[in-house]
């Protein structure tokens, strides 16, 4: 039964990766995709907005 042991938390690893893959793969593009790069967007406005004033200020 030493095996059985020795083998399951190497099974059990490559199973939650395989799945882990899957999930992403299944996630990249399609509905989600317009909604993700509108948050990205948004975010990296945030941040040019924020750097802007500060070299202004600075100059």
């Amino acid at each position: 039964m030493d095996y059985v042991a020795a083998l399951v938390p190497p099974l059990v690893m490559a199973i939650a990766f395989t799945a882990l893959v899957v999930t992403i793969v299944k996630s990249q593009g399609g509905a989600n995709k317009a909604k993700e790069d509108a948050f990205v967007d948004a975010a990296l406005a945030r941040v040019e907005a924020a750097q802007q004033p500060s070299k202004a200020a600075g100059a």
